[in-house]
Formats: C-alpha cells, structure tokens, sequence
C-alpha cells in the first residue's frame, strides 16, 4: 500500500493522517486498486471496501469519512458539532471535531493538509489549479485566521500531485494567468517552445504570502507510473473513459 506521511504532522499524536497512493484495495481494471473515488464509474462495493481500508489504516473507529462534492471551487465548509454533512459542495473541509476523518480526492490536483497546533483545528483541501486560481487555499486560511488561528501557529502539507516536469499546458491557459498577474510569469517553464506550470510552486507562494511559513511539500509526481498514483491527465492519454482517485484524509484523535 501507498502511504505517506508528512513529517511535520506525524510530530502530532493527536493527529492521524496518510496520503493514500493507487495501491492495495479491491478494484479492478483502470481503477486498480485502491481508487477511493465515489463519484467514478468503479462498483460501489469495491470503493466502500477501499474506503474501509482507509479507515483501518489510520486506525479511525469512524464508519465514514466526510468528503466534499468537489467542484474545483473557492468554497470550504466548517463540520462543527451539529452540522456534520456529507457530499457537501465544496473544495476544502475545516473541522476542531475529534474522531471525524475528513478527506478529498485528486488525481493530479493538490491535496493540501492544514493543522494549527494550539487551537488544533485541521483542513484538507482540494486544490487543483481552477481552485487554487480562484482562492481556495486563501479563503481557507483567512477563515482560520478570523478564528482566530495565528499564522505562526499553523502548519501546511503539500501532498502528491502533477509536477512540473509532466504539466503541460496551452496558450491560453498561460494567458488567463498572466492577466490575473503578471507576475505569475514565475509559475511557468519554457522549454523548446512548450509551456508547463507548476502548481506545487504556486501554492507554495500563496501560502507564504499569507504568511504561513511552517510549509511541507511531499514531492512525488502523481503522473509518473512508477510512483503509482492515480492520474487524470496519464487516463486522458491513454484514453480511458474515466481514472481512480487517491484519498488524502486527516482526523484528529
């Protein structure tokens, strides 16, 4: 099975926490094995039992875990005691909650942990580039802030996601960036008339721009076979007609 760690949470025996890879579930075919995602065209049965896998593993006596209806979006949703939802429209979950695993889905996006460790309130967000371009990872850490939260306080985790090297885009893509900021320029790499973005580097610079210093960054291209992930971009090329999700999930105990 495919489990990382971040080295800075795991300083935490109150937290339990994993980046969950493709491997060591039940699927077959495409979605082989662990695919978490519930809303791909996998059967239903193997993603529950992937999901208890999950579970088990993070040692969570939870039958479930949240996870939003993600919409590569800039909306985030606070589980307090009383409001515990499921399938929430959103990209990003904040809880202080004991015993509730909270958790998103990626296949190239980012999946992005957030722990403030005195007033022990965590987040997971789903942060691919729609969302981060549209605020996500922002709104997430001004709402803790208004909580609040002090940036000193507060840790981020990168996890597994498209890097660099395999993120190829066009024109307009580069463009839309550029009109937002110019100095977005920095995100993007030339190479021989080609155009790639860094969206590691790009949350990163929003992270430090709020001024969230203690940052992690799990360094691991989910588009590279060998490091066995779940890919949107690597289906896409294969053409496949649908991928697997990797789970990132985050409790406090």
């Amino acid at each position: 099975m495919k489990l990382i760690k971040s080295n800075k949470l795991s300083k935490y025996k109150n937290l339990s926490h994993g980046f969950f890879g493709s491997k060591g579930g039940f699927s077959k075919g495409i979605y082989k094995s662990l695919n978490c995602g519930v809303g791909s065209n996998d059967y239903k049965s193997n993603i529950t039992k992937n999901l208890n896998i999950v579970l088990k593993k993070i040692k969570s006596e939870s039958k479930n875990i949240i996870l939003p209806n993600q919409i590569h979006s800039n909306k985030f949703y606070f589980i307090g005691k009383k409001n515990i939802k499921k399938r929430i429209k959103c990209d990003a979950l904040i809880t202080n909650q004991k015993k509730i695993p909270i958790a998103v889905l990626t296949a190239d996006c980012a999946p992005l942990m957030i722990y403030d460790i005195k007033k022990k309130v965590i987040s997971v967000v789903h942060a691919g580039w729609k969302g981060a371009y549209k605020g996500i990872i922002i709104n997430v850490i001004n709402y803790l802030f208004n909580k609040g939260c002090k940036k000193k306080d507060i840790i981020a985790v990168i996890g597994p996601c498209i890097s660099v090297k395999s993120y190829e885009v066009k024109k307009d893509f580069l463009k839309k960036f550029l009109k937002k900021n110019k100095r977005n320029l920095v995100f993007f790499k030339f190479i021989k008339k080609r155009i790639f973005f860094d969206l590691t580097k790009y949350i990163k610079y929003q992270l430090l721009k709020l001024g969230i210093k203690k940052i992690e960054i799990i360094n691991k291209d989910t588009y590279k076979l060998k490091n066995t992930y779940f890919s949107a971009r690597r289906s896409l090329v294969k053409k496949n007609n649908d991928y697997g999700r990797n789970i990132s999930l985050i409790m406090i105990n």
